[in-house]
This record gives structure tokens, sequence and C-alpha cells, in this order.
């Protein structure tokens, strides 16, 4: 019965969650993160970012090809004592490639989940993005149970591939 109920849930879910997207890791010092990612790992680093309303400064690396490519960021704070703290805690957020953004949103406001402010945007990346907040409160009471998680529209391709 359990797992009948599963799949009705399933069925009725707009959206499909493909894969991941990223692993957004925080720190002090990009230089000490990409030390061990770029050097010592052999990670390529394929663009940055900078943005002062989200005190970050990323450096955004990847491994794999195509579709079935990851992003690591590398992120350090423009300013340690505003926020957001990005380095805090080390694993800021990891990002999931989602087939139907908007219907994914709509439908798990619906459910209660909270979300971080400023809605659907343009992320780092270039995709659209949105974050579930890591912690629910009384109008919205589902979250990510301490996890900032971040939904990220996928391509066509990544949609083909892992859909």
């Amino acid at each position: 019965m359990q797992n009948e109920n599963r799949r009705e849930s399933n069925m009725s879910r707009p959206f499909k969650v493909l894969g991941i997207q990223q692993v957004a890791i925080g720190g002090e010092s990009k230089e000490k993160l990409s030390k061990f990612w770029v050097d010592l790992m052999g990670l390529t680093k394929v663009s940055d970012y900078k943005s002062e309303k989200e005190n970050v400064d990323e450096d955004i690396l990847s491994m794999g090809n195509g579709p079935y490519k990851v992003e690591i960021d590398l992120m350090q704070p423009i300013d340690p004592n505003k926020s957001p703290k990005v380095h805090d805690p080390k694993l800021n957020h990891i990002g999931l490639w989602i087939d139907k953004l908007e219907e994914c949103v709509d439908y798990l406001t619906k459910q209660g989940v909270r979300f971080t402010p400023g809605g659907i945007r343009k992320g780092a990346a270039g995709y659209n993005v949105c974050f579930i907040h890591p912690k629910g409160n009384e109008e919205f009471p589902l979250c990510s149970e301490g996890v900032l998680v971040e939904l990220v529209q996928a391509p066509e391709d990544v949609i083909k591939a892992l859909g």
C-alpha cells in the first residue's frame, strides 16, 4: 500500500529531478579551495562570478562532459562579516537539475515548501534558478532541513540525456 501511495504522489508531481547540477563549497579563500580542487584534483576552471548583492566571489569549475557535466562552485565571501555567509557552512548548497522549474516551484509552494527571497532568476552559470530555504517557518513549514538546495532549470540536452 505504501508503494502505491508513493507512485500516486509521483504521478501527480508536474516535474522531475534529473540529477545533480552543482555542488557549492564555501571558504575564506578561493586560493586555498582552488589549490585542492584545481591543482590537486584536476578540475577545470570555466568561469567566475562576483555579486555584491549575494556577497559572493566564486570560481566555477567543471567535471565531466556535456549533459553529464557537474559544476563545483568555489565561493568566498566578498565581506566575511555580511550575509549571506557563503563560507558558512563549508558545503554551502547543492544544485539539482529540474526539467520544469516553474511548475516545480508552483507545486512545491502549494505543498508548503519555503523558498528563499528572490524567486526564479538567472544564476551564476546562466540558467534560471531558485533556492529552497534550509529552514521552514509558520507560513511555509516544509524545507530542506538544514541544507540550502538550488533548483536549476535543465537545458534541453540535459533533459534529453537524463530525463
